[in-house]
């Protein structure tokens, strides 16, 4: 497979990052980052809009048995800076690959919730595996969304654009409206409290409603089938059986299917939120995993 040639980044040094927070992508982009605790490198790629914010759980949990916990607000989210354009997997891609080499990190563990999978298949795609160790992917996107004539089983097309008219609509109603299917059955049986709902909506709306609206459409036309070919370290998909937003059997049983070697844990009961509905779970399969056992 062809890796794309890029302009190497300059690595910043231990002192130039001890006070940092803050990455300068090659746009001009800043790209608000965390970095909490030392040993092997873990990345967390956050889904959609919901920011690094999401991975509160498995950041503090991780960090605290020995590993280096990174996580990110992608373009457009949280705190980082909120560009006009410029939102497509490939850009976003490259933006993941500036921040692991100006922080050199070597033998990465990349964790992605839902369209932050696309990001690690083009990432792995266009870049290579010289710096990864493991991927894992959780109710991912891959390996294609969306209807067309040679990908016959998937969302129509029209949902996205319904879901862009919402948004431009009703930001926040529409986001508030999501909550429920995001956790599932949680909220009904109380092991999600109505305040950690509330968390994620607002989480959600620190994020431009540009980007919100560019990346859903990036996630509705980009086909990662080619990407997938570049899985090749050990790769961990996990998945919810009651994930509405990316069922499972259009998404990660037909990603591990595609992964060779992969390995697929399914949720019983879990929809899209898992990290937060199924935490506690989420984290020892994940500590498992990254320590090779």
């Amino acid at each position: 497979m062809m890796l794309k040639t890029i302009q190497r980044p300059t690595t910043l040094s231990t002192n130039q990052l001890s006070n940092r927070s803050l990455i300068e992508m090659q746009d001009g982009t800043t790209l608000f980052f965390q970095d909490w605790g030392t040993g092997k490198p873990v990345v967390f790629v956050h889904g959609w809009v919901l920011g690094a914010a999401m991975w509160e759980y498995q950041m503090t949990a991780l960090s605290s048995q020995g590993l280096r916990c990174i996580a990110y607000d992608k373009r457009g989210c949280g705190r980082s800076s909120q560009p006009g354009d410029s939102y497509d997997f490939d850009t976003l891609a490259d933006d993941l690959a500036t921040l692991i080499e100006q922080l050199d990190l070597q033998d990465v563990t990349l964790v992605a919730h839902s369209m932050g999978g696309g990001e690690i298949a083009r990432y792995l795609s266009r870049y290579g595996t010289s710096r990864i160790e493991r991927t894992v992917l959780i109710a991912t996107i891959t390996p294609f969304l969306y209807r067309t004539t040679d990908n016959p089983d998937r969302f129509d097309p029209r949902s996205c654009e319904q879901a862009i008219a919402s948004l431009q609509q009703d930001r926040p109603h529409y986001f508030t409206a999501m909550a429920p299917g995001v956790l599932g059955d949680g909220l009904s049986n109380g092991s999600v409290s109505l305040e950690i709902a509330q968390w994620l909506v607002n989480v959600a709306l620190q994020a431009s409603p540009r980007a919100a609206i560019q990346m859903m459409q990036a996630q509705a036309e980009t086909d990662f089938r080619d990407d997938i070919a570049a899985f090749t370290v050990p790769t961990l998909i996990i998945h919810g059986d009651r994930d509405m937003g990316t069922p499972i059997a259009l998404t990660g049983q037909k990603t591990a299917d595609a992964i060779s070697g992969s390995q697929l844990k399914v949720y019983e009961g879990a929809a899209h939120g898992l990290f937060v509905t199924h935490k506690e779970q989420l984290n020892q399969d994940l500590l498992t995993f990254i320590r090779g056992k």
